[in-house]
């Protein structure tokens, strides 16, 4: 696919979900998240705390830092941290070699939580709301803090939530540094 088709799918993409939002809000519905793919796992980044959404450009490595720190990118005129995500907050989990550069997108953290940094995500999956859950189950493992609760939809699908604010603060994501 060329560089420009890329573009602009992505930007069709980004006003698609724009448009939606803004229905939404203006609407009562109750879009609360961006659904994402880590690791061949379905999760759920508040739309509060969610940013811009990029394709994924080149990103400059950076020796001497953790595994799930991929380096520094230019986006928007400005050099932003990019963290994968999935391999920070579920290393278990085997990195998903099906989902080529293709699907995979950038999510900028929103500017009010006061981190420069772009998280990688596998796939975008489209807004969810509250109503489209039935039930909830509370997290557990090393990155409780990190994680919120897991929504069950009515296909039984799990949907993790992440606190990207708690993330935000998290010290393990505040030390790129190995």
């Amino acid at each position: 696919m060329a560089a420009g088709t890329t573009r602009q799918s992505l930007k069709v993409l980004q006003e698609r979900l724009a448009s939606r939002l803004a229905t939404a809000q203006v609407s009562g519905a109750d879009a609360a998240w961006l659904a994402v793919e880590l690791r061949g796992q379905k999760a759920l980044l508040p739309l509060v705390h969610s940013g811009e959404i990029f394709s994924v450009p080149v990103i400059q490595r950076v020796p001497h830092t953790q595994s799930w720190f991929m380096g520094v990118a230019a986006l928007r005129g400005g050099l932003m941290g990019v963290v994968d995500l999935g391999a920070l907050l579920m290393p278990d989990l085997p990195a998903v070699s099906t989902l080529g550069l293709s699907e995979a997108k950038l999510v900028a953290l929103h500017p009010t939580l006061g981190v420069n940094a772009a998280l990688w995500v596998d796939r975008l999956l489209g807004l969810r709301g509250v109503s489209l859950f039935h039930s909830v189950e509370q997290p557990a493992g090393a990155n409780a803090s990190a994680l919120g609760q897991v929504l069950i939809d009515a296909q039984g699908q799990r949907w993790q939530e992440i606190n990207l604010h708690a993330v935000a603060e998290w010290p393990e994501f505040l030390s790129v540094a190995a």
